[in-house]
């Protein structure tokens, strides 16, 4: 009988606190335990700013969390994002010794620590550092070099850091709850293991992690992560805008935005009026619907064009075209707007079915906290191929050094 694991998964969103508890098994399958969900508030564009009214936030949704998958929480994998957060590529070349024939697993960690010998801003330290393929004496596209014969390994990884001082931050903040961090994650990366399926990441696809403070973006390229990044706008940068050009508050322009407004403006007849009501549900005024739609347009443009610059070299080969997910991505329209800026198809993404309560967590919204727990699950798949130096614990005394509690 397959054997299976618990982990916990957690996102602190602009918007909402999520953890996810899952069981993932051993054939694959993931079963959906519980969720526990409040509003975030101490969160501004994916980072946290009022420590105390974030773990007050944390605090419910851990609270409902157990409650409703009956497990109690320890560990979590912790979902991160923010500006500050890049990614590049590079290679390592690692010559076997003269009296070697076959690739061992101290060469692959040779070529690895060549590859991870780039130079990053000394404030940053690394997050990822994923496998794209490994070259054996010119032959590229190897996955698995151990036990092959060759004397040059090239290792090829697509590398993520961010600023040290930002994801210690997110890191204590947690750590004060108290929960044990067993890993932390660019929300992309995590996101794409249940959005994004084997076939899409070979043709190439991009995936948009669409937020209230953030849009995060993975690209893949025949199966190998290529670009990843986040853009520091996100849904309530649209909200902001309609608040602005409406003279409404934020709160109404919000729900006026989800409610009725769309990206699509121009087929909107120009006498088509929509209401302007106060809390109370006294009508303030009207405004036409296609001026709101137009000023929503304009601004989910920008964000998707921001974007665009960011992965422009890496776009004719993303042959499954744009995978949107995010809170974001259910605004009405918005696969319009992308199609129109990356002229490719567009495909709206919830994440991929689970089992147990998994109707509600199909739902875009949880694709990154659904993610933490398919990364979790493909960490542990891993860990027979981990060197005994232990790549997560080198990982987490890195991120955490010069940390103080």
């Amino acid at each position: 009988m397959a054997k299976s694991t618990i982990y916990a998964g957690l996102e602190i969103g602009t918007h909402k606190i999520c953890v996810v508890v899952g069981e993932a098994k051993k054939d694959g399958a993931i079963k959906i335990l519980g969720v526990g969900q409040a509003p975030s508030r101490g969160v501004r564009k994916g980072e946290i700013v009022d420590f105390e009214t974030v773990q007050t936030c944390l605090n419910d949704a851990l609270v409902r969390a157990e409650d409703r998958s009956d497990v109690m929480i320890r560990n979590v994998f912790l979902g991160v994002s923010g500006a500050h957060i890049q990614s590049l590529n590079n290679r390592g070349c690692h010559r076997l010794p003269e009296d070697q024939v076959e690739i061992t697993e101290d060469d692959v960690e040779e070529a690895k620590e060549i590859a991870r010998n780039v130079s990053i801003p000394q404030q940053n330290v690394f997050l990822h550092s994923v496998t794209r393929q490994y070259i054996v004496d010119g032959v590229e596209g190897v996955r698995q070099p151990i036990g092959r014969e060759g004397r040059m390994l090239e290792a090829d990884y697509h590398i993520i850091h961010g600023v040290r001082g930002r994801i210690q931050n997110a890191i204590r903040c947690v750590r004060e709850i108290p929960l044990e961090v067993e890993d932390v994650v660019f929300n992309p990366v995590a996101a794409a293991q249940v959005v994004l399926t084997r076939e899409a990441k070979t043709q190439g696809a991009l995936m948009l992690d669409f937020g209230a403070g953030t849009c995060d973006y993975v690209l893949y390229d025949d199966g190998m992560i290529t670009a990843s990044g986040c853009v520091p706008l996100g849904g309530d940068h649209i909200t902001n805008d309609v608040a602005m050009a409406l003279e409404i508050p934020n709160g109404r322009a919000e729900k006026l935005k989800i409610e009725e407004g769309s990206t699509d403006y121009q087929d909107v007849p120009e006498d088509e009026m929509l209401n302007i009501e106060d809390e109370t549900g006294l009508v303030l005024g009207e405004v036409p619907r296609a001026f709101l739609n137009e000023v929503m347009y304009l601004r989910t443009k920008e964000i998707l064009e921001t974007v665009k610059a960011a992965v422009e070299p890496h776009l004719h080969r993303i042959g499954a075209g744009v995978f949107l997910t995010g809170g974001v991505s259910l605004m009405k329209g918005i696969e319009n707007v992308a199609n129109e800026v990356f002229g490719r198809k567009v495909t709206r993404a919830g994440s991929a079915p689970v089992s147990g309560i998994s109707s509600t967590f199909e739902n875009p919204q949880f694709s990154a906290p659904i993610g933490l727990i398919r990364y979790a699950q493909i960490l542990d798949a891993e860990k027979p191929y981990l060197s005994p130096l232990k790549r997560l614990g080198r990982r987490m005394q890195e991120l955490l050094s010069s940390f103080a509690l």
